[in-house]
Order: structure tokens, then C-alpha cells, then sequence
């Protein structure tokens, strides 16, 4: 096998680019590619963004992480090398060891830090920034850091540039833009144009008008999840475009079932998202219930279905007294849709799968699949066994799995890991 690299080309470096150019040539092309080149590249030069890039990261040699290579032909036989945002490479244009990458849901730098070299993304939001780390003592260690403002600047400096950081607006419902594109605009001179993602969150029934009611009283809110008005159920789309359009990066949050996606997808997002945990927790409930009541025809098991849905916002304070049989219907309703009863959905993981069909047949090359918000024995070893079937091994390249740290680093062991480590720290004890 014969390899071709750009050096092979044998051109000069465009006059004062010689120490960008020198840092490509070893970049490996195709023989159909050394062929097209070879006789019509009389000069490589370094395309702008190649130029900024290096500005905004500095490498004593080669190329830093985050970016791939590319070659664009010019006028004159100059082959110009440019670097395009890519996060499934690694430094000098290497791919990163697989398709499938991975993230941490985290603004702890102290959790942050030992995972850094091996994610993709980071990705955070208020609860997480301020619940989680500020707010928490066991976590905020001797309170050092005030503001999220500080801790996404060490974040920032903790990440390399191979890595993205996706941060969540702190109030979608802000009718201001020009302080959201203040917000926005201070993360994108902390970590850069090519780092920054901006979380935006689908809206809903929430509003403007009526988000003050999930944070005062009994925080709930007084109409159903699907009673919403159009300008304000699209709140999230609209702003999420808008952002998309000045050039920002999206990701696009808040997607709990499939039938979200399709529009979600028309305002161009970088990121879609697949939440898991609740979707297989809380369908597993309404079956519990169902089955119980179907079992013993006690309507207590129907009462129970019904303060499920009053308590995770299927159904609206005023729905309270809703008929029995009318609750059991919905119920059935919901785990029809899911596919819970056969191996679609058994798992919880219908919406991944819907997904990144809905993904294979868009118009965004670039729009990846973030599988997020997972915990339980059993929700990363099924998204694993799912990457490996035949039908999405062509889409392991569009997906991001991201979760808490240590959720992630308790999947590298095994009880044979323990077993094993005892026998080899024994033999070697002995033998010293």
C-alpha cells in the first residue's frame, strides 16, 4: 500500500506562510487526490481560518485538536489548507480513536478535570452550574468559586480546544435580545468562536407571560404541556434560529419525545438532544400502575397513575379530579406510543432510535445526536449494545453520549476488575 501525503506534492510554501505550511505536509491525502494535485500545485499556502486558528491556539508544532484539515485549490496553482471545526478529530487532523464521542455534564472543574482528555464536549445549565456546583459545599470546596462566570472560565482553561462547551442561556424568556447577545457574546470571547455552543431550550406552554408561576407558590404551572400558544411554544425555535443565523452554534435542548425532532430541526441546530432517564423511569411507572390495576381492579392503582402524571406535569393542577378511566387510557396512550412493550422501546430508547433515523435522512451534515440525562444499572450498557446494531453503525459518528463524570467512569470497571487486581497486587507483593 502506497500512502500520499501533502508533502509528496513537492511545492513551495506561499512565501512568509513557510512555518504553517510545514506543520501540513505531513498531512496524509488519497492517491486519487495526489493524482488530481500532482502537476497543478505550484505553491501551499495557509487559508485564514487556519491562520486565526493558530492565533487562537497556539501549538509549538502541528495543528491542535478540534479541527480538520481540508484543501481548496486557487487561482495560479495554490493549493490552500484550510482547518474547519470539527470535533471528531483530534490534534494534527488525526480522527479521534471512534466515531461515537463523549461528554460530561458537569461544571465541576474538580470532576471536569480527570475526564478532560477524553471528551468531545462539555455540556452544562443553571442546575447544573449553580445546584450541583456554586450552591453545593461538598462540591464548591471551601467556596472558592462565586459566579458561573468563574466557572466556566476555569472550565475554559481545564478543556482543551478539541473540546466544545455548550452553555445554557440563564433565561430563555429574557425579551431583550441585545442581553441575550450579551450573554452569549461574553461566552464566545471566553472560549472562542470555535468552542462555544449555546444551549437553547424548547418552551413549551412556558412563557414570557406565565414562567413566574414556576417560581412562586406551588410552582406549577396552571395550563397543560399542550396548551400552548404558537408564538410562545416556538419561542425556543425562533430563538434558537436567530442565534443560529449570527453565526452561533445551537444546541438544542429540552427534546423528551421524538415527535419534537423534525421541527426542532428546522431551526438548524448543531446539537439535538435524546433524554432517557425519565422517559424509561416514569414509563415503567404508568405500566406498574396499569398492570397492578388490570391484576386486582383496584382504582387506588389508578389514583396512583393520576398523581404521577399531577406531579410530573402530564396533566395541570386542574386536571386533579380527571376520571379514572380517562387517567388509564392516557397511560396506555403513552406506552403504546413508546413501544414499551417490545424491543423499540423496552429500553427507553425509542426516542434515540427515532432519532437518528430522523437524523439520516436531514439536511445537516454537521447536526449530532447528544444522548443525555441517564443514570441506573442498565441506560449507558443499553445505549452501548443499541451503537452496535447493524442499522446505526453508519450513525455512530452523528452521536455524543454525555452524562455526569463519574456515571461514565463507573462503566470502565467490572467485579472481574477487582477480582483480577487482587490476584495480580498479591503477586506482585510476593515477588518483591
Amino acid at each position: 500500500m502506497i500512502k500520499y501525503y501533502l508533502g509528496s506534492l513537492g511545492a513551495a510554501a506561499a512565501k512568509g506562510e513557510e512555518d504553517l505550511v510545514n506543520r501540513v505536509l505531513g498531512m496524509e491525502i488519497t492517491e486519487a487526490e495526489f493524482m488530481a494535485l500532482s502537476g497543478r500545485v505550484r505553491h501551499i499556502g495557509a487559508g485564514e481560518t487556519y491562520k486565526d486558528v493558530m492565533a487562537t491556539f497556539p501549538t509549538e508544532t502541528g495543528t491542535p485538536a478540534g479541527f480538520r484539515r481540508e484543501i481548496a485549490m486557487r487561482p495560479g496553482g495554490l493549493a490552500l489548507v484550510d482547518l474547519v471545526r470539527d470535533i471528531s478529530y483530534d490534534a494534527d487532523g488525526a480522527r479521534r480513536p471512534t466515531n461515537v464521542l463523549f461528554s460530561a455534564d458537569s461544571a465541576n472543574p474538580y470532576e471536569v478535570a480527570p475526564i478532560s482528555p477524553f471528551i468531545a464536549n462539555l455540556t452544562c445549565n443553571p442546575g447544573i452550574v449553580y445546584d450541583l456546583f456554586i450552591n453545593n459545599p461538598k462540591a464548591n470546596v471551601g467556596g472558592q468559586y462565586k459566579t458561573r462566570d468563574e466557572v466556566m472560565a476555569e472550565i475554559g482553561r481545564i478543556l482543551g480546544p478539541g473540546c466544545d462547551i455548550s452553555v445554557e442561556l440563564n433565561n430563555p424568556f429574557e425579551n431583550d435580545f441585545g442581553a441575550i447577545l450579551e450573554e452569549v457574546s461574553k461566552f464566545r470571547e471566553m472560549f472562542s468562536k470555535y468552542r462555544v455552543v449555546i444551549k437553547v431550550p424548547h418552551t413549551g406552554a412556558v412563557t414570557d407571560e406565565n414562567v413566574e408561576q414556576l417560581l412562586n407558590g406551588d410552582k406549577t404551572l396552571d395550563k397543560a404541556f399542550y396548551d400552548v400558544t404558537t408564538g410562545g411554544a416556538l419561542r425556543g425555535h425562533a430563538l434558537a434560529l436567530k442565534l443560529q443565523q449570527l453565526g452561533y452554534r445551537i444546541n438544542f435542548t429540552l427534546m423528551f419525545e421524538p415527535y419534537q425532532t423534525l421541527f426542532a430541526l428546522q431551526a438548524r441546530p448543531y446539537f439535538i438532544n435524546s433524554f432517557i432517564r425519565h422517559r424509561l423511569v416514569q414509563t415503567g411507572s404508568v405500566k406498574n400502575c396499569i398492570d397492578l390495576y388490570n391484576e386486582s381492579g383496584d382504582l387506588s392503582h389508578l389514583e396512583d397513575l393520576r398523581n404521577l402524571f399531577l406531579k410530573n406535569d402530564y396533566y395541570p393542577p386542574s386536571c386533579a379530579a380527571t376520571d379514572l378511566l380517562t387517567v388509564k387510557r392516557y397511560g396506555e396512550d403513552i406506552i403504546r406510543y413508546r413501544r414499551f412493550d417490545c424491543d423499540e422501546g423496552s429500553d427507553g430508547l425509542d426516542g434515540v432510535r427515532h432519532n437518528l433515523r430522523a437524523l439520516r435522512n436531514c439536511n445537516l451534515p454537521d447536526t449530532r445526536l447528544i444522548i443525555c440525562s441517564m443514570e441506573g444499572d442498565y441506560n449507558y450498557p443499553d445505549i452501548d449494545k443499541l451503537l452496535t446494531d447493524p442499522e446505526f453503525q453508519d450513525m455512530n459518528d452523528k452521536v455524543v453520549i454525555t452524562a455526569e463524570p463519574n456515571y461514565i467512569a463507573r462503566f470502565t470497571s467490572t467485579n472481574q476488575v477487582t477480582s483480577y487486581q487482587r490476584r495480580f497486587m498479591n503477586a506482585a507483593k510476593g515477588m518483591a
